[in-house]
């Protein structure tokens, strides 16, 4: 199955500068099983050199994720329930 997460937030800008934070697409999350597979896949991809902007964590809302930047600078969301 799949789902789709929309959320509003009144700070959100028309400033470019704040890539994720701006009007449009903020990000895009993939989950990709057990909280081990997202820490092995960031690792992977921190020694492949992408940036990671945040760490894994476990969110407010109960999911275990890291955000790894695209090439470009867009925010992927890498998580586990």
């Amino acid at each position: 199955g799949a789902r789709v997460e929309l959320m509003n937030r009144p700070d959100i800008t028309e400033e470019p500068s704040r890539r994720g934070m701006i009007r449009g697409l903020a990000h895009l999350g993939l989950t990709v099983g057990s909280k081990y597979e997202v820490n092995e896949l960031v690792e992977r991809l921190r020694a492949d050199g992408y940036t990671i902007a945040s760490e894994c964590r476990t969110t407010g809302d109960g999911y275990y994720e890291a955000i790894v930047l695209d090439p470009e600078g867009n925010r992927v969301e890498v998580c586990a329930e």
